[in-house]
């Protein structure tokens, strides 16, 4: 029988094994998919990728259980799937390799980098029941592996130490700097997880071998060294002809390998980008190898670093939703909407390069009264100028304040962050988060829907911001001080289902709420009921028809809209002039309703007809009365 682990590090080297996600993404396997999923759906596949790397050397195996918890499972709809993905992850990596091979149960970070972008409860009872799984099967160990935070990191450490004695390696994620995302320097954090129970301490992903070993490097000499774990991703990744490729060589990494074992590295294997072929590399080159034990003193002389006499504290981030930030120079819709009827106003960026109707629109309805015009961002996934660009023109040019939506659609994390940090300079400071249609059913239906982030994710990250902190936990010198509203549909069938998942983006940190138009005043009504115990202020949706054709498309084909069949009837028939004439009329009626039971108002634009929502805003303040509610004069 083969040794327990922690004894057989302290006789030998181990070598580990290589990438499971973008090994299978080589072998054909698409990136949005769940790999863990393959678990059940793919059973084979999985033995083998875990039988190559056996049969390459590896002697320490790990799962396919690498985002196998509640929270990422959830994107795919496997929420209720943890418990097959994690046992059968483990049975998988059993039957494909020897006897002689350690199987570690792998256990990813829940944050990933992105600090508080889920709740601290909610980290620890999604990590509890992924090792509660884990901890029941027959595992040798246990690796908490890729995470950025100390926080975190001990987080599922001591959840392991209540339950199990099994050996933990706790690894972090790094870019070759001296501390932590949260700001702890590696010595310190090291120590901190040994203290808690962890067996083995080390790094892995996000960087190539220089990376880490830099990392190694800053802490290789400390006290009481604890066995090392190294897994460097195959260098930075590159993407060539619609492919991802990676460049370090497997020869560059059996060279790398001795000089990790030199700095007390104990473990060594591959992520990111990394084959089978790696680990070979790998094994080959730790055969017989005797480390050097003047090593470390050659290898650190001229790195180390020396340790400031104070060191700086972590960036604090709040585990609630962060509250409103204060109101500045100006009061913000939040502010203005409890006071007194508070108007926005949508209008399309146009689909071509000419802007003169849109600023023609945003001027009238800057003189009409608005309080902010909303901008939309690639509605419908149709291509229309940058409502960034256009925010900026009618701030500075109308003088309307401009509101934004920011689509989950089109940018993945780092170009969201980028655009929110671009509104920023801009002083803009009113967005809108929405998921967006999807780009297949746009006018460029090839291109890529992105959706790296919920519409709950983006609130909260967006919110992390004016905490001064960007989404990868790194302090960002500034707070930011955006207001985020949030999007609602009420025309389902269920509204208290739709409702209960409002609540959940109010308890993200969404400031306001913005909702699809609404074409009934009984719907108006139940809306009010269904939403009185929400301490945000709700926006309701109106939308005057232009004709009898553009209701029965809103109708039948556009998700989120739906419209009373005395509506339908109304429009019927009509066009042109009488088509937009009636259509204002409904909405005017509509508005009786509405101004009954909301301060807040949402006007949209169909097909920059704004002389319709300027009329419509001029009939929100007679019927609010002007004198006593408006700040700004009726155009004369």
């Amino acid at each position: 029988m083969k040794a327990d682990l922690r004894e057989a590090l302290r006789q030998q080297l181990i070598v580990g094994d290589g990438a499971m996600g973008t090994y299978l993404y080589q072998m054909g396997f698409p990136v949005g998919i769940s790999y863990e999923e393959l678990n059940l759906l793919k059973p084979d596949v999985i033995m083998d990728v875990h039988r190559r790397y056996y049969e390459a050397g590896a002697r320490l195996i790990e799962t396919n259980t690498f985002s196998a918890n509640r929270e990422k499972l959830s994107k795919y709809g496997l929420e209720q799937e943890v418990e097959a993905i994690n046992r059968a992850g483990v049975d998988l990596a059993r039957r494909s390799v020897g006897s002689d091979a350690y199987v570690v149960g792998a256990i990813g970070s829940i944050r990933a980098g992105k600090r508080k972008n889920v709740r601290t409860a909610k980290v620890k009872d999604d990590l509890k029941q992924q090792i509660e799984v884990l901890a029941d099967t027959p595992v040798d160990g246990l690796l908490l592996e890729s995470f950025y935070d100390l926080e975190e990191l001990l987080i599922a450490l001591k959840l392991i130490r209540k339950i199990s004695s099994l050996p933990v390696i706790c690894q972090f994620a790094t870019e070759g700097t001296g501390s932590t995302h949260d700001g702890i320097p590696l010595d310190e954090a090291f120590r901190r997880l040994l203290a808690a129970g962890a067996d083995v301490v080390g790094f892995n992903c996000h960087s190539g071998p220089n990376g880490l070993m830099r990392s190694l490097e800053r802490i290789a000499g400390m006290e009481a060294a604890p066995p090392f774990s190294i897994f460097p991703n195959a260098g930075i990744a590159d993407y060539v002809d619609g492919r991802y490729t990676f460049a370090a060589t497997p020869s560059y990494f059996g060279e790398t390998a001795r000089k990790f074992v030199d700095l007390g590295a104990r473990i060594i294997g591959g992520c990111c980008g990394t084959t089978p072929e790696h680990i070979a590399a790998i094994a080959s080159s730790l055969r017989g190898y005797v480390p050097d034990p003047a090593a470390i003193r050659k290898l650190t002389e001229n790195v180390r670093e020396p340790r400031p006499e104070r060191i700086a504290e972590p960036v604090q981030v709040s585990d609630r939703p962060p509250a409103a930030p204060p109101v500045q120079s100006e009061p913000t819709i939040v502010d203005l909407v409890k006071e007194r009827p508070t108007v926005i106003v949508e209008l399309d960026p146009p689909r071509d390069l000419d802007i003169e109707k849109f600023m023609q629109g945003a001027s009238a309805l800057k003189k009409a009264g608005a309080d902010a015009l909303t901008m939309a961002d690639n509605s419908l996934a149709v291509t229309r100028m940058s409502n960034l660009a256009l925010g900026s023109l009618v701030q500075e040019r109308i003088g309307i304040r401009p509101l934004i939506h920011i689509a989950c659609r089109d940018r993945n994390m780092i170009g969201t962050q980028s655009h929110m940090m671009g509104l920023h300079a801009l002083g803009i400071d009113h967005v809108l988060a929405v998921t967006g249609d999807p780009a297949k059913f746009g006018d460029l239906p090839g291109s890529s829907s992105v959706y790296d982030l919920t519409s709950f994710e983006i609130i909260r990250m967006i919110k992390q911001l004016n905490e001064g902190v960007s989404f990868s936990g790194k302090p960002l010198k500034k707070k930011a001080n955006f207001i985020v509203g949030a999007a609602f549909n009420p025309n389902v069938k269920y509204l208290d289902k739709a409702v209960r998942r409002l609540e959940r983006k109010i308890e993200s940190g969404a400031d306001y709420i913005m909702t699809q138009p609404v074409y009934n005043a009984e719907l108006i009504e139940k809306i009010s009921e269904a939403t009185r115990h929400l301490n945000v202020p709700i926006f309701l949706g109106i939308m005057p028809l232009a004709s009898g054709g553009n209701a029965e498309y809103l109708h039948n084909e556009v998700p989120g809209i739906q419209l009373s069949d005395e509506v339908r009837q109304r429009m019927s028939g009509l066009k042109g002039e009488e088509g937009r004439a009636m259509g204002v009329q409904i909405a005017k009626e509509l508005l009786d309703v509405a101004l009954s039971h909301f301060k807040g108002i949402y006007l949209m634009t169909p097909f920059l007809a704004y002389e319709m929502t300027v009329e419509l805003t001029k009939y929100v303040w007679q019927k609010a009365g002007r004198r006593d509610f408006h700040l700004y004069p009726l155009e004369k």
